[in-house]
Parts: structure tokens; C-alpha cells; sequence
């Protein structure tokens, strides 16, 4: 029964963050942080994907997953994987759980120490506590693209179409108005 009624309440939490997210990232700061996708990737072989999203899917909260496991499957489905050098970054975000996932791909996991990533959550985290999400989520694309140049520059050899999957450097927002759940 207790963990019906925790599961009953995690859901209403996450339906009720979902209409957080536009305050919390205004078009004007998704615009700011395509922009600075687009100029991180122009330095580096990588491929950056931000996912802000208010709440959970329902399936998610039924089963009582974990935001790792939201991010861990977005990475797949929004393709963050799908680069030459194994060098994608998914940094997500989750407010109804005010949980931040970084998920790297091999490569880039193999050469950024474990350590590095958990400095960087903790900084993000920082941020957010202080409600300066825009802020956070800048901040750590900064550094994340920081990481991605030294250990992935882009050299001469790879031309832009040669090196980059394509994928939309713009945030992806999930939550109930999004089309895609």
C-alpha cells in the first residue's frame, strides 16, 4: 500500500513539474544554449545533447525508475551515440526529481576520470538549488565542451560533414506539451 501511495505522489510531483520547465528555460535560453552547442562542436569531434524535461512518463514513474535510467535510454533514442569517435554527451536534467544525469559515450568516457564528470554534476547541482538553471546548464556545456576539445579536437582532416552525425543542437524539452514522450 505505501508504495502505492509513493508512487501515486511521484506521479503528481512529476505531472505538476512538467509546467516548470518553460519558466525554468525560457525560449530565449534555449536559443543561447543551441547557439552554444553549435559553437562547441565546430571545435570538437563530439556531438552534445542537452534534455531538460519537468517529469518522468508515466511508465517510468509506474515502475519506479530512476532519472539514470531516463537519460541512459534518451541517449539512445536521441542519438547521442551515433559518432565516429564514440565521443557523444547527454547532460539531462530532471526537476521534478532534481536529478542531473551526464551520460558519456566510451570514448569520451575513457578519457574524462569519473571524478571530472562528478565535479561537474555537483556544480550543476549548486546551480540549481539556487533555481539559476540557465546558468547551470551553461556552465556545464562549457565545460563539457572544455573536456570534448582537449581530448576530441577538430583538426583539418575532419571537415564538417565528415565528423558530425547531424544531430539538432538545439535542447531537447520534454514534458507534457512536447510531441514526444
Amino acid at each position: 500500500m505505501a508504495s502505492l501511495i509513493q508512487r501515486i505522489a511521484r506521479l503528481w510531483r512529476h505531472r505538476w513539474t512538467e509546467g516548470q520547465v518553460k519558466a525554468a528555460f525560457p525560449p530565449e535560453v534555449l536559443r543561447r544554449l543551441e547557439h552554444a552547442v553549435t559553437q562547441s562542436e565546430s571545435q570538437h569531434t563530439g556531438q552534445i545533447r542537452l534534455c531538460v524535461e519537468g517529469g518522468l512518463p508515466y511508465s517510468y514513474i509506474w515502475r519506479n525508475a530512476t532519472a539514470r535510467e531516463r537519460a541512459v535510454g534518451l541517449f539512445g533514442k536521441l542519438r547521442t551515440w551515433d559518432t565516429e569517435h564514440n565521443n557523444g554527451v547527454l547532460i539531462y536534467l530532471l526537476l521534478a526529481d532534481h536529478a542531473i544525469e551526464i551520460i558519456a559515450d566510451r570514448a569520451a568516457a575513457r578519457a574524462v576520470p569519473q571524478a571530472t564528470w562528478d565535479a561537474l554534476l555537483q556544480d550543476m547541482q549548486r546551480a540549481f538549488q539556487q533555481a539559476a538553471y540557465a546558468d547551470g546548464m551553461e556552465r556545464a556545456l562549457e565545460r563539457v565542451s572544455a573536456l570534448l576539445i582537449a581530448h576530441f579536437p577538430r583538426n583539418a582532416a575532419c571537415h564538417a560533414d565528415s565528423c558530425d552525425p547531424g544531430l539538432p543542437d538545439a535542447p531537447v524539452v520534454q514534458g507534457r506539451f512536447s510531441k514526444d514522450r
